[in-house]
């Protein structure tokens, strides 16, 4: 059974009644950030149930040292932990010096939790009677400023409803906290210095070993009935933390508030003797302009977000609830505005996984991010891998790699790899791929070939180089083959001759010596500095294209289809439909032993390269290829709906389309794979935009120009987006009985639909 406790609504995500069982899940699903930290839905006050406490920030991580039973050569020395940072968040509450806990509380009424998507803020409500008999009505409302990303603001409000009593707010800073996720105990912060300057407090403190210095900070105030008390508070402190008092005597109906900022300061983006200084000036502005002030600011920048990334769906409240959850998630990791910065698979709202990329960024979001935002931010994306591309071949020499092979790796911090399952460390190779495919994706859509000249060319080197030496040739088979790897599908390691790993090879092989060509005509300086850089002569690049001439893809005659690995057919090919539901999901049900030896396919794998390479192939191999494999496939990865979605749109297949849309865009909503307390899957929300612009709008780009086959689920009436386009934005509106096109700027834009040539000119609808 999926849960379905969050109430559907366009613009918000809503939760009634409090539920303990599902306090973890929910602190996942209302978390917020802005892209430079972010923190799970924790209550401010103090809670003694089950808990999953998070806050934190962008780019600050510890190198945990690497745990497992058997050492092998080449295993990465730590893996970076995504660090549970200290606190600003918490209020302890007392009411006639009982404090305040939903877990002991006699009743908990009217509880409330509502994400406001539209507006970029967290509210939570509730009547709670206390073990003293003092019943009280709380709403509380915090959120992370986009215009000031160093700071966030809490309003706590207290109404006494069946008596006077003593109300006594104790806001306070922790850096005692811990990871939930460590894998030897180690201290992960230092605290330097604790310390209070009037209503304002501080916690300097920097992360072991990778030594980034932060300052926690918070000032706060204090009202009744919304003036502000002039009671200087008492302070407590210890080594890890600061606290405040306040103590108001109230009368049944009064309102005791307390307004709160605070956030961090980090050496990462000032100097370390400067993070005091910017905290108090940051505090400063916050006061100035006050909670309301913030929070009106905070609605327009949300606005402007929501203008050019929004996707309407009308006619379904679920559809359409899905696709916003995604894309303001999507907005509350990752703004494009620090290249140093990328996109984590669980964002700010858990620490599974670690690290601040996967291969997802450059299959899912490059796209997403393209197309909603400036083109610089996803040059960004890719300027991210270019500045790693040292150490990508650092990685490959580690393996045994030479002549400056690259190796992305599978999870990294600082370019450096540091997964440590050997399965997917050494031979979930195929992520290389992926990171030349963004290249080629992003050229395909922006038109700018500056970024391949200036930097993409030597990623596309270091890729090929790779693929060149991890080929082996197979006297058996007069091909080279490709040994010893794990596909997309994670259910299935140490296989070989994996299809899509083996195609992508090829085709990364082929688009390095076509752009090698084409710089060598269009820009010979460039590709001089290259050649001399790199040390590239015509007898590698033969080698590379034998390589490439000569792969080996397993095939079927059969069912006429390519199969997924070497031996595929071997196995027990029962159907998922065939499956005990009492034995799903089976990462959870079966040993990895049975798992392994099943035809269950995690993700798209063959088809993950039907997806990419789609114009290599005809519909009709399309549709063999999904019937063959899509029935063992389990879909318990995240990044597996989408692209289902995608293909089953293509062919025509709405019902399957729409379904797996669905699944895609409330995965975590409805907690289809039983692990949202463990934080969200923010890369695969990515899918699920593309699910409706690829899959449904059947967007694509052909003939150097955008190219539309829409579709629409019958499910809806309409739905609409809106497209960046090499700097000119094209909405998209598509009803039961017609598409329209809307343009701004000041230039026609050439399209296709349905294969038509179509002109779009500025302000002028177009109806099809």
């Amino acid at each position: 059974m999926n849960q379905d406790y969050i109430k559907p609504d366009k613009w918000l995500i809503i939760e009634e009644g409090f539920d303990a069982e599902r306090v973890k899940s929910s602190e996942s699903l209302f978390s917020i950030g802005n892209g430079a930290m972010g923190q799970r839905a924790n209550f401010e006050e103090y809670y003694s149930g089950p808990t999953f406490q998070g806050s934190y920030i962008a780019g600050v991580y510890y190198p945990d040292k690497t745990r497992v039973g058997w050492w092998k050569n080449g295993y990465p020395e730590y893996f970076a932990k995504v660090l549970n940072a200290p606190s600003w968040i918490g209020i302890d509450v007392y009411i006639n010096e009982e404090r305040l806990d939903l877990y002991a509380c006699l009743q908990v009424e009217n509880f409330k939790r509502v994400l406001n998507m539209q507006e970029g803020w967290l509210a939570r409500s509730f009547r709670a009677k206390l073990n003293n008999g003092v019943i009280i009505e709380v709403v509380s409302t915090r959120f992370l400023s986009l215009d000031m990303e160093e700071l966030g603001a809490i309003k706590y409000e207290i109404k006494l409803l069946n008596s006077d009593a003593i109300v006594s707010f104790k806001p306070y800073l922790d850096s005692g906290i811990t990871n939930e996720d460590s894998n030897w105990d180690d201290k992960f912060w230092n605290t330097t210095k604790v310390y209070a300057n009037d209503e304002q407090a501080f916690i300097e403190a920097h992360t072991m070993k990778t030594n980034f210095h932060t300052c926690t900070y918070m000032e706060s105030e204090c009202l009744l009935n919304n003036k502000k008390q002039n009671s200087t508070p008492k302070i407590s402190h210890d080594e890890s933390y600061i606290g405040f008092k306040y103590v108001t005597n109230a009368k049944t109906g009064d309102i005791v508030s307390l307004h709160k900022y605070g956030g961090y300061t980090v050496d990462r983006n000032q100097r370390k003797s400067e993070l005091e200084t910017t905290a108090i000036a940051n505090l400063s502005k916050a006061k100035t302009r006050g909670f309301d002030g913030l929070l009106e600011q905070q609605k327009q920048a949300w606005a402007k977000i929501w203008d050019m990334a929004d996707i309407t769906v009308d006619g379904d409240v679920k559809a359409q609830q899905g696709i916003r959850f995604n894309i303001f998630q999507l907005n509350q990791t990752y703004l494009g505005t620090d290249a140093q910065l990328n996109i984590g698979p669980k964002g700010f709202t858990g620490e599974k996984y670690g690290g601040s990329t996967y291969w997802d960024t450059e299959a899912y979001c490059i796209p997403f991010y393209m197309a909603t935002k400036d083109q610089l931010v996803a040059r960004n994306l890719l300027a991210y891998r270019y500045n790693h591309l040292d150490k990508a071949i650092e990685n490959a020499q580690k393996l045994g790699f030479e002549n400056g092979a690259a190796l992305y790796p599978m999870v990294t911090m600082n370019g450096e790899e540091c997964h440590n399952e050997w399965e997917i460390t050494f031979e979930e190779i195929h992520r290389n791929g992926a990171i030349a495919f963004a290249i080629f994706n992003y050229y395909r859509y922006t038109n700018d070939y500056s970024y391949i000249v200036e930097k993409g060319i030597e990623v596309l080197i270091g890729i090929a180089r790779f693929w060149q030496q991890r080929a082996t040739y197979s006297e058996a088979k007069n091909k080279f083959v490709i040994l010893g790897v794990t596909g997309p599908n994670e259910y299935e390691n140490n296989v070989n001759n994996n299809w899509y790993t083996n195609y992508l090879a090829k085709w990364c092989i082929n688009y390095a010596i076509e752009n090698l060509n084409k710089i060598k005509v269009e820009f010979e300086l460039d590709y001089k500095r290259i050649i001399d850089k790199i040390n590239l002569t015509d007898s590698e690049l033969e080698k590379w294209n034998d390589v490439a001439i000569n792969m080996y893809f397993p095939y079927s005659e059969k069912h006429n289809v390519y199969l997924q690995q070497d031996g595929f057919l071997d196995k027990e090919l029962i159907t998922v439909a065939d499956l005990p539901k009492s034995e799903r999901p089976i990462n959870q049900k079966w040993s990895w032993d049975r798992i392994l030896r099943s035809p269950y396919i995690k993700q798209a794998d063959t088809l993950q390269g039907f997806y990419f390479f789609e114009d290599q192939f005809t519909s009709e191999e399309l549709e063999r290829h999904f019937d063959f494999y899509e029935p063992y496939t389990v879909h318990e990865s995240s990044l597996s709906p989408c692209v289902h979605s995608i293909q089953a749109a293509k062919l025509d297949r709405m019902e399957k389309a729409y379904e797996f849309y669905l699944r895609t865009s409330r995965l975590d909503l409805d907690d289809y794979n039983h692990e949202v307390e463990e934080g969200l899957h923010i890369t695969s929300m990515a899918g699920t935009w593309m699910s409706i612009v690829e899959g449904f709008g059947g967007m694509r780009i052909q003939e150097n120009r955008l190219s539309f086959n829409p579709k629409i689920p019958k499910q809806w009436d309409a739905y609409s987006f809106k497209l960046n386009f090499r700097n000119q934005i094209l909405k998209v509106h598509i009803t039961q009985n017609d598409t329209k096109f809307e343009l701004e700027g000041t230039m026609d834009l050439q399209i296709l639909v349905s294969g038509k040539h179509i002109t779009v000119t500025p302000h002028n609808l177009v109806s099809v």
